[in-house]
């Protein structure tokens, strides 16, 4: 999360060469994508709230609804399914309060997207 999303990706570009991959609006706030040296990062224009400038991991997975199931039965309460678009994700509060999001992008994913999420196999 970043309170001044521009200065953020300045300091993630001129730091460490992160690209520019998707600047766009998902899940209702604009997300910037970038790739750095082969590692992902996800910014959201959205000021820290009180779990601080990180707000959650997100973990792709090839299965939402059957990682969500295999959540549920091991104890945890995963968030009901949400989708937005290619994007559907739930959210869920593991071990120690760290806030997971388990997310999948269909096969309408827009293609400049597909690298960033290694779905262009």
């Amino acid at each position: 999360m970043a309170s001044d999303l521009d200065a953020t990706i300045a300091f993630w570009q001129g730091c460490f060469g992160a690209e520019v991959v998707a600047d766009e609006s998902m899940a209702g706030s604009r997300n910037v994508f970038l790739d750095i040296g082969g590692g992902r990062l996800n910014l959201y224009d959205q000021a820290p709230n009180q779990r601080g400038p990180v707000h959650h991991l997100g973990m792709q997975v090839k299965d939402l609804e059957a990682t969500v199931e295999q959540l549920r039965n091991a104890g945890w309460e995963p968030r009901p399914i949400k989708k937005d678009g290619a994007l559907s994700y739930s959210m869920v509060e593991g071990p120690d309060g760290v806030l997971l999001e388990v997310f999948h992008f269909d096969d309408t994913t827009a293609e400049h997207l597909k690298p960033y999420f290694d779905l262009d196999e």
